[in-house]
């Protein structure tokens, strides 16, 4: 018999690169070269509007896009207003804007 110590094991969290379609993520990159310069730093995220309403937060929208998620992309892309105040916080001068607008536009409906 085995004994209870209170925890249990999680479910495995790595990410199958193989399994997720990366080529979005490129099409962007060639589209906005400026997005390779993002650091992470969030500045982008502390002044979004929508941030304030919701819980955007354009690092996880970049996170899921070069991973390829693409499902859990489009329901993070829907909660942007394309306000723009991001592209002017970024120390870096990426065109985070532009960033959303193309995948927007290249992910499937």
């Amino acid at each position: 018999m085995m004994k209870n110590f209170g925890y249990t094991i999680n479910t495995k969290r790595a990410i199958d690169l193989d399994k997720n379609d990366l080529s979005i993520a490129e099409e962007v990159m060639r589209e906005v070269p400026s997005w390779s310069l993002c650091i992470g730093c969030g500045s982008c995220t502390a002044t979004c509007t929508a941030g304030a309403f919701t819980d955007y937060n354009f690092r996880k929208t970049h996170l899921l896009a070069r991973r390829g998620d693409i499902a859990t992309l489009r329901k993070e892309l829907d909660k942007c207003m394309l306000c723009g105040k991001c592209v002017l916080q970024c120390p870096r001068g990426v065109n985070t804007r532009g960033v959303i607008a193309a995948l927007c536009r290249l992910l499937p409906q």
